[in-house]
């Protein structure tokens, strides 16, 4: 088996926007979907989605795994917050990809890059 990954929000968003590249389009479709339970938060609660663009997302997250947040994740998240200048939602999705081992898939490399034992993909530059 090769390796995991967890979609972040803003490649996930770039995704059903077809605003990837083709080879970031190509890893988003061969990997089995993984999302931390922030980013179905975050692209659910974005404004104005038109009703196409829900059930697409209510398909991709029925089909997703989506990691909750648990005692580890959570005090990885604490670390992450206490140790690295990271937003909370953004230490969430760090922990959980900490936690389970999973390559985060992301374009914010900047807010991420410090946090010691955390492998990142940037689907734009693949």
């Amino acid at each position: 088996m090769g390796p995991e990954y967890l979609i972040d929000s803003n490649s996930l968003i770039d995704f059903f926007n077809n605003a990837l590249p083709q080879s970031g389009v190509d890893l988003l479709i061969n990997i089995e979907p993984r999302i931390s339970i922030i980013t179905q938060i975050e692209v659910f609660s974005k404004r104005g989605l038109e009703r196409s663009e829900i059930e697409k997302l209510h398909k991709f997250t029925n089909a997703a795994t989506v990691y909750d947040v648990n005692k580890a994740i959570a005090e990885r998240a604490i670390y992450i917050r206490l140790n690295y200048n990271v937003k909370l939602p953004d230490a969430v999705i760090a922990a959980t990809a900490l936690c389970y081992n999973l390559i985060l898939v992301t374009r914010n490399i900047a807010d991420f890059k410090n946090i010691v034992g955390l492998q990142i993909i940037n689907p734009h530059s693949i």
